[in-house]
């Protein structure tokens, strides 16, 4: 039952990890953010109150709500610190051996009856859930970027996670102030991911083809269906391995060459051109 969760663990400080961070402390949840090393925990803390100083500054926070959100955030690089969490989310890179590794490690260290999440954007929830004790507690939530300023989380249902599972995740993610849409099918890349990379990727070959610039084909999008931003764009925002990462796991997962990576988008990760992360992607944010 939502009631019964009090505190929220979050493994991995990064991009995903500090704004789940930050909605969960925002709403009266006490938070153990876990990071491997210091480093991280220190940045994700800074982008936390960097996020918050912004919301002052509209007008929408306080100073003393801030310095409330902070307190409510507990940074550890010890797993061992999450075992009293009622509910953990993971928001790690998305790597399926490295997913594995740390869902085991959650299983052995957090107490029974604690849903364990992933915020995989397209990794088999049933695999994951394959290598724990508690297969029915694992569940997809998948948060969006950035997770303060997005509405939706979308649910994903392996084939061992319980209807209760579920519904505790649908009402947490409500009572975080997101809307929550259900995939109750555990195939690759979701909803949003099914329908988004394959578009990211089309962009990539329409560049790679040669038949329009990058500023274009992002022009073209946003005039002519109305998107927030370009495609290519976007593929910076969310970062070129990640997009490569997701590509790879339709193409694997559904065996249609149809989401074969384009060429362009594996030579750019190869490049360590990553999008905004790394200064250069499609554009060039080090001007």
């Amino acid at each position: 039952m939502v009631e019964s969760i009090k505190k929220i663990g979050v493994v991995g400080a990064g991009q995903m990890g500090n704004g789940i961070t930050q909605v969960a402390a925002s709403c009266g949840y006490d938070v153990v953010m876990f990071d491997i090393n210091n480093a991280a925990l220190d940045k994700g803390l800074t982008t936390i109150a960097g996020s918050c100083d912004r919301l002052i500054k509209k007008g929408t926070m306080t100073e003393d709500a801030k310095k409330a959100l902070l307190g409510k955030v507990k940074p550890t690089t010890a797993m061992a610190d999450l075992k009293d969490c009622d509910f953990v989310v993971e928001a790690a890179t998305e790597n399926i051996d490295l997913k594995l590794k740390i869902f085991k490690e959650l299983d052995q260290t957090v107490k029974a009856g604690s849903i364990l999440a992933s915020n995989t954007s397209s990794i088999s929830i049933t695999k994951i859930a394959a290598v724990t004790s508690r297969p029915d507690k694992i569940v997809g939530m998948h948060f969006m970027n950035p997770v303060p300023l997005m509405q939706l989380v979308e649910g994903i249902k392996g084939l061992q996670t319980s209807t209760e599972t579920f519904a505790t995740t649908k009402a947490l993610s409500e009572k975080l102030g997101k809307i929550f849409v259900e995939s109750v099918k555990d195939m690759p890349g979701f909803i949003v991911n099914r329908i988004l990379m394959p578009m990211i990727n089309e962009a990539v070959y329409t560049l790679h083809e040669g038949i329009a610039s990058v500023e274009s084909i992002d022009n073209a999008m946003k005039l002519g269906t109305n998107q927030p931003m370009g495609p290519l764009t976007l593929a910076d925002f969310i970062g070129l391995d990640t997009c490569l990462a997701i590509m790879n796991v339709l193409h694997e997962g559904l065996g249609d060459s149809k989401y074969r990576p384009c060429p362009l988008l594996v030579k750019y990760v190869e490049a360590g051109w990553m999008g905004r992360k790394s200064g250069r992607g499609f554009y060039n944010y080090a001007k």
